[in-house]
């Protein structure tokens, strides 16, 4: 028996995100929320999509580029809480299949808005930047990086 060694999963704080089933719950999460919105009235179908994409858009960026650390203790020495959510992903490994999905999923979203919209200038601006808000810091070169300091403790 070896004392000391830890049984359980690294970093139980985004192992969750590979479990089965969990790519399409996220999916039908959005169109739950798509659906609210629709029926709120005077919502209409063009705004409810960009709505869709400007609060998942943000809220991801929050979630996954704002917040630091894990909620509970984990097995990695303390090293997951100068890390976002982000780079805990499968390790800071990058390019693996739960990474690409949520990397694409804000361009489908832009693209899916877009079409809805008819290409309407205003609302293809607000979707046009908040999909940059949500994919551009899930870019390879900026793991790690601290753009004006901002969250940088």
């Amino acid at each position: 028996m070896n004392v000391g060694i830890a049984q359980g999963e690294r970093n139980p704080n985004s192992s969750w995100l590979n479990s089965r089933g969990v790519w399409l719950t996220y999916i039908i999460l959005l169109f739950v929320l798509h659906f609210i919105l629709l029926s709120i009235p005077y919502i209409t179908t063009p705004v409810a999509w960009t709505l869709t994409t400007t609060i998942h858009n943000i809220c991801s960026f929050y979630l996954f580029h704002l917040v630091k650390g894990a909620p509970w203790e984990t097995s990695d020495q303390g090293r997951a809480r100068r890390f976002t959510f982000w780079e805990q992903i499968d390790n800071g490994v990058q390019w693996t299949g739960t990474r690409k999905f949520l990397q694409i999923l804000p361009i489908i979203l832009f693209f899916i808005a877009s079409f809805y919209t008819k290409y309407d200038r205003t609302h293809f601006v607000i979707n046009l930047a908040t999909m940059l808000l949500a994919v551009v810091p899930k870019f390879p070169i900026f793991f790690g990086v601290r753009l004006f300091d901002i969250n940088r403790y």
